[in-house]
């Protein structure tokens, strides 16, 4: 049918563009905020490209639910702004007709909503949590950066380094403050390198340097020359707490506690908001072409955020056990599916609606 051909074409077209420039937003801000963590030593620029992908992982069924939303919600509103609603009401097509190729153009994407929400982003979770606990567990010479002043995690030295070599496992034009038994102290040495020891010990080796000890003008500051000076850097111990949303869907399943719970309502909610929303946006897409469109726009997008926000708000209470399960997990559902036949009958009885409000 031509009236399904045209729709069908038009929200693909739609979904298309609104992906990618969701996925491109998505990706900048998350770039910038590893690149900012990279700078400052917190991760290595190598793992960067890592985090960042499962982190695009992590995102996609939000991004999924919120693209199928978007464009049928551009789709109706334009066809609502260009009069063609006009043409296909005045043909016997009623609003209810739009369910249909709506649904036919969400299935797939809301199968691969589910795939994503209940198997590939608890992996990608998973994964990035195995990336930082590798991370944290880093020694404090392995965290410097170039032209970066580093603090060590006991809190006792301040490290910088004005060259790393990587490949050969050397740094140039070394700094670190320090305090030692209540005095502090400076050392400078033009280059050094790392060292490992048989059983793990782990040594930033200074050559050809000095230190400064006390403070100057003063009758206890030393001066020292060494020609080797090594010191033992700590390494930190990686714990992390465990969180619900690395754990495969099937354990949420198997050990249902009330935080796997809270987790497997937020997973099946992200599912079922793929299906819900798109169907909201038809009713909530009317125009007026002689009038503004920017208040139902801004309906819809008060009834995304509401959505998503009362999502969150069910997980929290299913885990925090203020809410059974049953509760949190079809309560809102229903609830939207109820306000989705409203507003499919006052849009379709408009006029009725009118005379009883006058």
């Amino acid at each position: 049918m031509i009236f399904h051909k045209t729709l069908l074409r038009e929200l693909a077209s739609s979904a298309l563009a609104t992906f990618l420039v969701l996925l491109g937003i998505v990706l900048t801000t998350q770039l910038v905020r590893l690149l900012g963590q990279a700078a400052t030593g917190e991760i290595t620029t190598t793992s960067v490209v890592a985090l960042l992908g499962f982190t695009a992982l992590s995102y996609l069924p939000t991004l999924l639910s919120l693209t199928m939303f978007i464009a049928v919600l551009m789709s109706v509103s334009r066809a609502y702004r260009d009069s063609e609603m006009v043409v296909w009401f005045s043909c016997g097509v009623s609003l209810t007709r739009w369910i249909s190729p709506v649904m036919k153009f969400v299935l797939p994407l809301a199968v691969a909503t589910a795939v994503l929400a209940l198997g590939l982003t608890p992996w990608a979770a998973g994964k990035a949590e195995d990336f930082r606990k590798i991370l944290d567990g880093r020694d404090d010479a392995s965290t410097l950066s170039p032209g970066v002043f580093r603090e060590a995690r006991q809190a006792q030295r301040v490290y910088f380094v004005e060259e790393v070599s990587g490949h050969e496992n050397l740094v140039g034009n070394i700094f670190i403050s320090s305090t030692q038994q209540g005095k502090s102290g400076v050392m400078v040495a033009k280059r050094g390198y790392q060292e490992i020891h048989e059983n793990g010990d782990r040594f930033l080796v200074m050559l050809k340097g000095s230190r400064y000890e006390g403070e100057p003008g003063t009758a206890d500051f030393k001066v020292y020359q060494f020609e080797r000076y090594a010191i033992r850097t700590e390494s930190a111990v990686a714990l992390r707490a465990p969180i619900t949303k690395t754990l495969p869907t099937m354990e949420l399943l198997i050990t249902p506690s009330d935080r796997n719970l809270g987790e497997l309502a937020w997973r099946l909610g992200l599912c079922f908001s793929t299906l819900i929303l798109p169907l909201l946006a038809i009713p909530l897409a009317f125009v007026n072409p002689r009038a503004g469109r920017s208040v139902n726009l801004l309906v819809a997008l008060l009834v995304y955020m509401s959505y998503t926000n009362l999502l969150s708000v069910m997980q929290m209470s299913v885990a925090q056990s203020r809410v059974s399960w049953p509760v949190g997990f079809f309560a809102l559902p229903a609830g939207m599916l109820l306000l989705l036949a409203l507003l499919f009958y006052r849009r379709m009885h408009l006029f009725s609606f009118s005379r009883v409000f006058r």
